[in-house]
């Protein structure tokens, strides 16, 4: 009988983007069991919103991550409107779905890349980065920003598109679509790829549904969920585009999934700069007023929702994130118990797991409710430490 033992992942780790900390307790090659620690990144984003107003908080949450630097701030103000019933124009609704779509370009090339690399397929991993570059390109041109992009605003976006930026949007757009349609091919006929993803971290839709994953992870499973189909917003109704479904649930479907995705927000951006009509870009909000609002967005890895509860002060009285990794992290249990370790870092990694997103820090004891730190005793420790590097 094989010993067991623990393979540490984290918190620090070449795998890791960002730090958490995984163990996989196996025995001989095979994972018996795993565990995964949040908490290495809470920044106190949800606090931090309470003190600053409307405005301010868009930037705010654009920080919370920068490879979906537009997915909260897409949700938030979503949320700011609804809080009002706020009106935005059309052109406007429009632009946030160009952004949001060339966003998830963006997110699933790097994602392609990284999960080559990590199966040594370097070759692939510069390709995907390289025509990643010109979606990159486009928001410095449209924005000034290749992350971090500030387009949006409560009651509308911040910059219009111009009619000089739209060629270089659509050469983008067209060369991405090239790339992707030679590596579904690719991807589908490799032996190396199919045998390192095909039947690997099989995630059932049953567990699917059980756990609540989002995104491409539950698509990949057969689960046939959208925001932008099943409640549309923005300009994701007034074009044409489809929503991809696979069945086995393995890290083959996952990348299948994202791949076929990214041909989808072509037609996506095509389809809004053909329908996009002339007009204002912003309704010039000058406050929010009191009640509650939630705001949804289909991110890259899933469905981001934002809640708001507002007294009309011009600040936020209550913030509240819930991202899409949140739900998606916890599924990875499932999925890499019983495999070998060596498959175990790749079915971490088909989630997309965005580990910024995700962070959330216990003060309250949920067995006792006796609060376990206050507000004060945070700042303090905060403050303390930083002391200390200053030494």
């Amino acid at each position: 009988m094989a010993r067991q033992a623990i393979v540490p992942i984290g918190p620090f780790h070449p795998l890791l983007e960002e730090p958490e900390f995984f163990k996989f307790y196996v025995e001989g090659e095979k994972v018996v069991d795993a565990d995964v620690r949040i908490g290495w990144n809470h920044r106190g984003i949800e606090k931090l919103a309470e003190s600053k107003t409307y405005d301010q908080d868009v930037f705010l949450v654009e920080r919370i991550c920068g490879i979906c630097s537009t997915s909260h701030p897409f949700a938030f103000v979503q949320a700011a409107e609804d809080v009002s019933g706020l009106e935005v124009p059309e052109r406007a609704q429009y632009i946030r779905s160009i952004i949001g779509d060339l966003e998830r370009i963006h997110s699933h090339l790097l994602w392609v890349g990284l999960a080559a690399h990590f199966i040594g397929y370097n070759t692939v991993f510069m390709w995907a980065w390289k025509y990643r570059e010109p979606v990159l390109d486009i928001f410095e041109a449209i924005s000034g920003n290749r992350n971090h992009y500030g387009m949006f605003k409560v009651g509308g976006v911040r910059r219009d598109i111009k009619e000089s930026d739209i060629p270089g949007l659509i050469k983008a757009i067209d060369g991405v679509e090239e790339f992707c349609s030679m590596l579904v091919k690719a991807v589908m006929d490799d032996p190396v790829i199919q045998a390192r993803t095909k039947g690997i971290g099989i995630l059932t839709k049953q567990d699917a549904i059980a756990m609540g994953v989002l995104g491409p992870v539950a698509r990949a499973s057969g689960v046939e969920i959208d925001i932008r189909k099943d409640f549309p917003y923005a300009a994701y109704d007034k074009v044409e585009w489809e929503r991809i479904v696979l069945r086995n649930g393995d890290v083959f479907d996952k990348t299948a999934v994202r791949l076929l995705e990214t041909l989808e927000s072509v037609k996506i951006i095509r389809g809004c700069l053909k329908r996009m009509p002339k007009g204002p870009i912003d309704s010039e909000v000058r406050e929010v007023g009191a009640g509650e609002g939630i705001g949804q967005h289909e991110a890259p890895r899933g469905e981001c929702i934002h809640y708001i509860r507002s007294d009309a002060s011009n600040y936020p009285e209550r913030h509240k994130i819930r991202a899409p990794s949140f739900m998606n992290v916890a599924s990875f249990k499932k999925t890499v118990i019983g495999q070998q370790i060596a498959d175990a870092a790749l079915i971490t990694a088909a989630v997309d797991p965005c580990y910024c997103c995700t962070e959330r820090m216990a003060v309250v004891d949920p067995e006792t409710d006796r609060v376990l730190m206050t507000g004060d005793e945070l700042v303090r420790l905060c403050q303390q430490k930083t002391e200390k590097f200053k030494k």
